[in-house]
C-alpha cells in the first residue's frame, strides 16, 4: 500500500479556533491541512463579541485590522418595558491605556471574524478545504491518518497531528470517545434571526424582557442595516418559519407595529449546551473551542475561549515537532480545561440571570474581558516561582509604551509580535547575563530586548515598570502566546534555563 508522506498537522474544521490555529502553525513553517465538512464558510452573525483578550490575539496572529474594519463599538442596550425604554450601559467604555491597547468589547458577526481569519490564512499560502468531511480516524505511535471525504471520494491524509476544532457535535472527539459531561435542556431554545430591519432604532441593542425568561433581542450589526434577532422560544413552541411569521412573532412580544424585516439573511434554532469534554488529548489527536467546550451566549465566551485554545496550542505543537519533550502537549489540557470550566460557569450564571430578569446579568466586565485569566499555578507557572509587586508567572504579560535608541515611540506588543519566546532584561545585571543566555538553535527562536538608559529601549514614561511591578534588575521571559513564562530577579541564568527547559527541544 503506497502510505502517503505525513504532513506536520491536520486541524479539522475552519471556525475562529482552527483557523485561528492554522495561521499560528503555518506562520511557524508547519505544513497544515484544514478541512471543513460544510461547502463554504459561515453565513450568521452567532458569535459576535471579541473580547479585549481575543484583540491582542488577533494582532499578534495579523488579522486585527480586518476584524477592527468590520465591526464597532457595543451600543447602550434599550430595555423596553410597555411604553419605557430604559438606557442600560451593558459595557464599560474604557479608553485605551499604556497596558491594554484594546479595552472594549468589539461587536462584528462572527462570519466577518471567519473572513478576516481565512484571509490571513490565505496571505500566508494555505486555504480552507471546504466540502471535505473526516469520516474515519486511526493512529499509532508516529502519525495520525484520516479518511476525508468529498466531492471527488475518500482521501486519505496522514498527519503528525491533528486537532479537532469541528464543534460540539466534534466528529474528532466523538471518534476518540472522549466523554462530553454536563447537559442540553432542550425546551431552552432560542431562534436566531439575521435580517435587514427598518423601523428600530440603530444606537442600542433593543431588549424586550418579559417574565418566566421570555426574551426578544434585537442587536444592529455594524455597518448594515440589519440586526441579530434573538427570540427565546417557550417550551413547546415550534419556531416560527418565514419572514411574516416571525415578524409577527416579533410584534406580539414587543407590541410595536413599526417594526419590519426585509431581507432574512441567516437563521438558526439554538440550544445553549452547557458542556466540558473530559480530555482535550489522546495520543497525536487534540482538540480545542467547541469540540472541547460548548457554554451558553450568554458573556459572549464560547469563540474567544476557542481563539485562545489555539493561542495556547500552536506554539506547544510546532516546539514538540521541532524536538521538545511530547510531555509540553500535556500541558495545554492542564493549562486550558479549568479556563473553560470557568467560563462555563460564568456564561452559565448569566444566562440564569436574564430568565430571572436580573439586572446585573447584562453587565459585562474584566470577567469577560478574559485580560485577568492566568495559567499561574499550572505545570509551566509553578506557585513557589518568583513574582513581581503586579504579575506572577502564567500572568497576560501586559503592554507598555517604551522609547528606542532613535527617540522614536514603541509599543512593546510590537516588538513581542511573532512566533518567538521573548526576554525582556531590565537593568544592567539582567542585560549582561541575557547576552550570556545559551538558547536551542530548533524550534521558536528567542527575541532579546533589554531596557535601560543607553540601551535599545528606553522606560521614561515608566509603563513598563508600573505594569510589570518591577524594583530592579529583572529578567523576563515572555511565551509565544504572551504569557509570562519566567520571572527571575536573581540567579538569572540558572532558573531561566530551568524554566525555558520543558517549553524547548
Amino acid at each position: 500500500m503506497n502510505i502517503p508522506k505525513p504532513i506536520d498537522v491536520l486541524i479539522v474544521g475552519a471556525g475562529p479556533a482552527g483557523s485561528a490555529l492554522a495561521i499560528d502553525l503555518v506562520r511557524r513553517g508547519l505544513d497544515v491541512r484544514v478541512v471543513d465538512k460544510a461547502p463554504h464558510s459561515f453565513e450568521g452573525s452567532r458569535a459576535k463579541g471579541v473580547q479585549p483578550r481575543s484583540l491582542e490575539v488577533l494582532e499578534d496572529l495579523g488579522a486585527l485590522e480586518d476584524v477592527l474594519a468590520g465591526g464597532g463599538i457595543y451600543p447602550r442596550l434599550g430595555l423596553h418595558g410597555g411604553p419605557l425604554t430604559i438606557p442600560w450601559k451593558m459595557f464599560p467604555h474604557k479608553e485605551p491605556t499604556s497596558d491594554v491597547p484594546y479595552p472594549n468589547t468589539w461587536l462584528i458577526p462572527q462570519y466577518r471574524t471567519d473572513r478576516a481569519l481565512h484571509a490571513r490564512l490565505e496571505q500566508l499560502g494555505c486555504r480552507v478545504e471546504f466540502g471535505r468531511e473526516m469520516v474515519e480516524l486511526t493512529q499509532d505511535a508516529d502519525a495520525v491518518t484520516v479518511e476525508v471525504a468529498g466531492t471527488d471520494g475518500i482521501e486519505e491524509v496522514n498527519a503528525r497531528y491533528v486537532v479537532g476544532t469541528d464543534g460540539g457535535a466534534s466528529s474528532v472527539r466523538k471518534g476518540l470517545d472522549i466523554g462530553f459531561a454536563g447537559s442540553t435542556d432542550d425546551s431552552d431554545r432560542m431562534l436566531i434571526v439575521d435580517a435587514s430591519t427598518s423601523g428600530l432604532a440603530r444606537n442600542r441593542w433593543h431588549m424586550w424582557p418579559r417574565p418566566g425568561g421570555r426574551l426578544v433581542g434585537a442587536c444592529p450589526i455594524p455597518h448594515s442595516d440589519a440586526f441579530q434577532w434573538i427570540i427565546r422560544l417557550t417550551p413547546h413552541e415550534q419556531p416560527p418559519e418565514g419572514k411574516d411569521a416571525i415578524v409577527r412573532r416579533i410584534r406580539e412580544h414587543t407590541h410595536s407595529r413599526r417594526i419590519e424585516l426585509h431581507d432574512i439573511h441567516w437563521t438558526s434554532v439554538f440550544r445553549p449546551n452547557i458542556r466540558l469534554a473530559a480530555h482535550y488529548r489522546r495520543g497525536r489527536v487534540l482538540l480545542a473551542g467547541d469540540a472541547a467546550h460548548v457554554h451558553t451566549p450568554a458573556g459572549a465566551q464560547g469563540l474567544n475561549t476557542g481563539v485562545q485554545d489555539a493561542y495556547n496550542l500552536g506554539w506547544k505543537i510546532a516546539q514538540v515537532l521541532a524536538g521538545a519533550d511530547d510531555r509540553l502537549l500535556d500541558t495545554y489540557e492542564a493549562e486550558r480545561q479549568p479556563i473553560a470550566a470557568g467560563v462555563l460557569g460564568l456564561s452559565t450564571e448569566k444566562w440564569a440571570g436574564i430568565a430571572r430578569l436580573d439586572p446585573s446579568s447584562m453587565k459585562r466586565g474584566k470577567d469577560e474581558q478574559q485580560l485577568a485569566l492566568t495559567y499561574f499555578g499550572g505545570p509551566l507557572a509553578p506557585a513557589d516561582a518568583e513574582r513581581t509587586t503586579t504579575l506572577r508567572v502564567g500572568d497576560r504579560a501586559p503592554d507598555a509604551e517604551l522609547l528606542g535608541a532613535d527617540g522614536a515611540q514603541t509599543r512593546l506588543f510590537d516588538l513581542l509580535r511573532g512566533p518567538e519566546f521573548t526576554a525582556i532584561a531590565y537593568g544592567d545585571r539582567a542585560a549582561h547575563d541575557l547576552r550570556n543566555l545559551n538558547w536551542p538553535d530548533s524550534g521558536a527562536q528567542l527575541k532579546r530586548i533589554a531596557i535601560g538608559p543607553g540601551r535599545a529601549f528606553s522606560d521614561l514614561s515608566t509603563t513598563l515598570r508600573r505594569a510589570y511591578g518591577l524594583n530592579g534588575d529583572t529578567l523576563l521571559l515572555i511565551r509565544p502566546d504572551g504569557h509570562i513564562g519566567h520571572i527571575a530577579t536573581r540567579d538569572f541564568l540558572t532558573t531561566t534555563h530551568k524554566a525555558a527547559q520543558p517549553m524547548t527541544p
